[in-house]
């Protein structure tokens, strides 16, 4: 997927800045946070674990999302929000 792709989308930036702020969440809160249902919230999750930017692990029937730190894409989205939010 193009960069273009994966910033253009309103939803996975909101996503994106979620996570970064309150570190690990499951998909139900992310997708009650921004205000989208639980199908839509999953696809951008999946969207964004498969660019290598966030990772999942799942806990029974719990799937929790954070950040892939070892990952450079990662390491350069956080940096960007940080950056973006002084």
């Amino acid at each position: 997927m193009e960069l273009e792709e994966v910033f253009s989308s309103k939803p996975r930036m909101r996503i994106l800045k979620l996570i970064y702020t309150l570190g690990s969440l499951n998909v139900s809160n992310v997708a009650k946070k921004i205000g989208l249902n639980y199908a839509s919230t999953s696809e951008h999750l999946k969207v964004l674990e498969a660019e290598g930017i966030l990772q999942e692990r799942t806990y029974g029937r719990v799937r929790m999302y954070r950040f892939n730190e070892g990952s450079a894409k990662a390491k350069a989205v956080q940096n960007l929000i940080d950056a973006w939010e002084q």
